[in-house]
C-alpha cells in the first residue's frame, strides 16, 4: 500500500501577518479613494497654483520741511479710481469698461483715431472680417507664412480700410469705454492703473465703491499730488515728480524698470525730488498673488504693509528765505529804474554755513516777459545760482593775493605801484582810481586792479616795462586756474543738487592780457554757489566745505506736526585744504574786513558800523552780455556785472554771502544793486537772529 499524502498547511502566524497586510492595502486603497473623490479638485488646484509678488498701490512720497520744522511739501490726498488685470480676456476687460463707464465720466481728449479704430473691430468683428477678401488673405498667406504676421497684416488692412463714416457711429459713452479701456491696458499684469484720480466726484467713489463685485479688476482709493507750502519760493530748488498719467520718464525707463518701478510710478524728475528719489520714494504695499495655469488669480495676500517715504529736512531756513527773496525782487525793481537797465533782469543770492557747508538759502529772481499778457513777472531763479556763470570781477582778488604767496609773486606787506599797466599796442589798463605805492591790505580794501595785474605777470616770469611787449608762461593760466579751484571757483562745488555748472574758462592763453584779466575775474565765469563756497573757505580759514541744501533725513510718523526719528544726518565735509600758510589766509581776512569795516574800503558804505561785524570784497565786472535779448543787437552789448562776497561776524563767522547781479548796468551809473542787496541781506539774517533769541528768552521766562 502506498503512503497517504499530508496536506500541507500555512503556519497560523503568516496568516495573521498576510490578513493584516490585506487590511493595510484595503485602507490605503479607501484613502486614495478618498482623497480622489473629496478633496481631488482641491489638490489638483493647488499643483497648478504659482506664485507671483508684485508691488502693489503706490504709496506717497516722504516730506520736506525746512531746518526750523515747518512744512515746505507735503502730499495732499485725492479719490482714485483704479483697475488690475488679473490676466481676464480681453472680451471680459472690455465688458468692465463699459459697466464703469456707467458710473463715472471720462474725459476722451486722450483717445486716438487708432484707439477708436481698434474698438471698432471689437464691436463690428464680421463686418471688419469682410474688408479683406479671400483672395487678398490667400496672398498674404503665400508673402508671411508665419501666422502671427500673417494676421497682423490682416489687421493692418482691416485698420485702413475702415471709413469716417463708420467711425462716426461711435456714441459719446463708446468714447468713454475707450478711454477707460485704454487706462485698463496701460500697465502690467497684476499692476494697478489708475482709470480716473483728477476730480473723482463723492458721488462718483460712492457709486463704484458699492459696484466693486460687478466690476472685477476695479478698485477706490486714495491718491495724492504735491502740495508747496510756500508756493513758488524755492520752487525750482526743491524740483517736479511726474504725473501718474506720465509715470515713468521716457528716458529713463529701462532705469527704473530695473529698480522695480511700475511704468505709472510716479518719480522726481528733477533737482532734489530727484536727486533724493530713493529717500522719498516709500515702500509700496508688498501682494503675493496665486494664480492658475491659465494666468487667473486666485488669491491674493499681503506680505508687506507699504510705508511713506522718509522725510527730508532741509537747512534752508525758510523764514529767512521769504525775506531774502523779497529782498531781491524789491533792489532788482528798485535798480531797473536807474538809467542803463534795459538788460537787467535777474539776481542772486547764497548764504551759507562757512564751518558745515550748510546752504541757510538759495535765493534768485528773474524779470519775464509774459508772453500772453506782454507783461513782466517776477519769476523764482533759485537754480540760477548753480546753473549760471558770470564774470564776477573783484571778488576774485584774495584768492589772486593767495595765488601770489603761493608762487612767490608777491610776500605779505609787499608794496606796488597802483601806476596802470601799458602793453604794446593795448589800451591802458588801470585801477578805478589811482591810489599810489600799495600793499597787499590796500589793494583788497580799495580793489587795486593793478596790483593783481603785477601779481599775475610775476606768476606768469613776465618782465613788464611800459609800452613794450609782454610775453608771459601760458602755464600761469593753469598755474592760476588751479589754485582758484582749491576755493571752489571753476570747479563743481559738490553740492546735493544735479546740473550744476562749472562755468566757461577763456580759451586763449597766449595773450598776456587775458591773464590780468583773469585776476580780477573778467575772463573766467563762475556761478554764485562758486562764490559763497570761496568766501567761506577764506572765513574758516581754508577749508573747502561741501554745500549741501539736505541736512537730515528722518523716518516719517502719522502725527502731522511732528518729525520722526533721524535716519541719517548729514555730516560737514571738507573737501580740500587751501595749500596756503595760516598767516597768509588770516592776512587775506584782514583785507576784507578792511573792506566792510574801513572809510576807504569799497563796501564800506553800506557794511561801516554794523554791529555784527562782516568782512567783505566786492566786485565790478566789465562783460559782454549774452542774454535773451542778444539778437536785438548785431553785436553783443558792454554790461557790467556786480557782485559781492562777505562773511560775519569777521570773528568766528557764521554766515558767508555771495551776491550776483548780472548786467547790473550799461554806461556809468553804477546802481550798487550788489552792495543793496547785500547790506539787506545780512541785516535780516541777524534781525532774525535776535528776534529769534528774544522771544526764546520771553519764552524762558515766561516758563519760570
Amino acid at each position: 500500500m502506498g503512503n497517504k499524502k499530508k496536506k500541507k498547511t500555512l503556519p497560523f502566524r503568516l496568516n495573521i501577518i498576510f490578513f493584516g497586510v490585506f487590511l493595510l492595502f484595503s485602507a490605503l486603497i479607501l484613502r486614495l479613494g478618498f482623497v480622489q473623490i473629496v478633496y481631488g479638485d482641491d489638490y489638483k488646484r493647488e499643483l497648478e497654483k504659482t506664485e507671483d509678488i508684485t508691488v502693489n498701490t503706490s504709496v506717497p512720497r516722504g516730506k520736506i520741511y525746512d531746518t526750523t520744522g515747518k512744512t515746505i511739501v507735503d502730499n495732499t490726498p485725492k479719490n482714485a479710481i483704479t483697475y488690475t488685470n488679473t490676466g481676464v480676456k480681453q472680451a471680459e476687460i472690455i465688458k468692465t469698461a463699459k459697466q464703469l463707464a456707467k458710473y463715472i465720466n471720462k474725459d476722451t481728449k486722450k483717445v486716438t483715431e487708432r484707439d477708436k479704430q481698434d474698438y471698432w473691430i471689437m464691436l463690428h468683428p464680421e463686418v471688419a472680417a469682410e474688408k479683406v477678401t479671400a483672395a487678398e488673405k490667400k496672398k498674404l498667406q503665400e508673402k508671411y507664412p508665419d501666422e502671427e504676421e500673417y494676421n497682423k497684416q490682416v489687421y493692418k488692412l482691416q485698420l485702413e480700410r475702415i471709413t469716417g463714416k463708420e467711425l462716426r457711429t461711435l456714441t459719446k459713452d463708446d468714447l468713454e469705454v475707450i478711454a477707460i479701456y485704454r487706462e485698463f491696458t496701460s500697465g502690467y499684469k497684476l499692476t494697478p492703473q489708475i482709470v480716473k484720480n483728477k476730480d473723482v466726484t463723492d458721488k462718483e467713489l460712492a457709486i463704484v465703491s458699492e459696484n466693486l463685485e460687478m466690476l472685477p479688476g476695479v478698485d477706490t482709493t486714495t491718491d495724492w499730488d504735491r502740495m508747496y507750502a510756500f508756493n513758488d519760493t524755492l520752487k525750482s530748488v526743491l524740483g517736479n515728480v511726474s504725473s501718474s498719467e506720465r509715470g515713468l520718464p521716457a528716458e529713463k525707463l529701462a532705469y527704473y524698470e530695473a529698480r522695480g518701478y511700475s511704468r505709472n510710478d510716479r518719480v522726481g524728475t528733477s533737482y532734489i525730488e530727484m536727486e533724493y528719489e530713493n529717500v522719498l520714494k516709500g515702500q509700496k504695499e508688498k501682494v503675493r498673488n496665486q494664480t492658475d495655469k491659465s494666468g487667473n488669480v486666485t488669491s491674493t495676500e499681503v506680505i508687506a504693509e507699504g510705508k511713506r517715504g522718509n522725510d527730508l529736512v532741509l537747512s534752508t531756513d525758510m523764514e529767512l528765505q521769504l525775506e531774502v527773496e523779497k529782498i531781491i525782487a524789491e533792489e532788482l525793481q528798485r535798480a531797473k529804474q536807474s538809467a542803463g537797465t534795459k538788460l537787467l533782469d535777474r539776481a542772486y543770492v547764497v548764504l551759507m554755513d562757512p564751518y558745515t557747508g550748510e546752504v541757510l538759502s538759495m535765493a534768485g529772481k528773474r524779470l519775464v516777459k509774459n508772453e500772453e499778457t506782454g507783461k513782466t513777472e517776477m519769476q523764482d531763479d533759485a537754480l540760477g545760482n548753480i546753473t549760471t556763470t558770470y564774470n564776477v570781477g573783484s571778488v576774485v582778488k584774495g584768492a589772486t593775493v593767495l595765488a601770489g604767496y603761493k608762487t612767490g609773486a608777491i610776500s605779505p606787506g609787499t608794496v606796488l605801484s597802483d601806476t596802470g599797466i601799458k602793453i604794446a599796442g593795448t589800451p591802458l589798463k588801470k585801477s578805478w582810481t589811482y591810489m599810489g605805492n600799495i600793499n597787499d591790505l590796500t589793494a583788497l580794501q580799495r580793489s587795486s586792479n593793478v596790483y593783481m595785474f603785477r601779481t599775475a605777470i610775476k606768476i606768469g616770469g613776465g618782465n613788464y616795462e611800459y609800452n613794450q611787449p609782454l610775453s608771459v608762461s601760458p602755464s600761469a593760466f593753469t598755474t592760476m586756474r588751479n589754485y582758484y579751484a582749491q576755493f571752489g571757483l571753476g570747479v563743481r562745488t559738490g553740492i546735493d543738487l544735479p546740473n550744476e555748472q562749472t562755468g566757461f574758462k577763456g580759451s586763449n592763453t597766449t595773450l598776456p592780457g587775458f591773464l590780468l584779466d583773469l585776476s580780477i575775474g573778467q575772463y573766467d565765469t563762475y556761478s554764485t554757489m562758486q562764490l559763497a563756497q570761496y568766501v567761506s573757505t577764506i572765513a574758516n580759514g581754508g577749508s573747502r566745505m561741501k554745500p549741501h541744501i539736505v541736512k537730515e533725513i528722518r523716518e516719517p510718523v502719522s502725527d502731522e506736526n511732528e518729525l520722526g526719528p533721524i535716519v541719517e544726518t548729514i555730516k560737514p565735509k571738507v573737501l580740500n585744504t587751501v595749500d596756503a600758510k595760516p598767516e597768509w589766509i588770516k592776512r587775506v581776512q584782514q583785507g576784507f574786513k578792511m573792506v566792510a569795516q574801513t572809510q576807504k574800503g569799497t563796501a564800506y558804505t553800506y557794511l561801516g558800523g554794523k554791529s555784527y561785524s562782516p568782512s567783505a570784497k566786492t566786485g565790478t565786472a566789465q562783460a559782454f552780455y549774452d542774454g535773451p535779448l542778444r539778437s536785438d543787437y548785431k553785436e553783443p552789448p558792454e554790461v557790467y556785472n556786480l557782485s559781492l562776497i562777505s562773511y560775519a561776524p569777521s570773528e568766528n563767522p557764521e554766515v558767508a554771502m555771495a551776491v550776483m547781479v548780472p548786467w547790473a548796468y550799461q554806461g556809468s551809473v553804477d546802481n550798487g544793486a550788489n552792495k543793496k542787496i547785500g547790506e539787506r541781506v545780512l541785516d535780516a539774517y541777524f534781525d532774525l537772529k535776535k528776534e529769534r533769541l528774544q522771544d526764546s528768552d520771553g519764552k524762558g521766562k515766561k516758563e519760570e
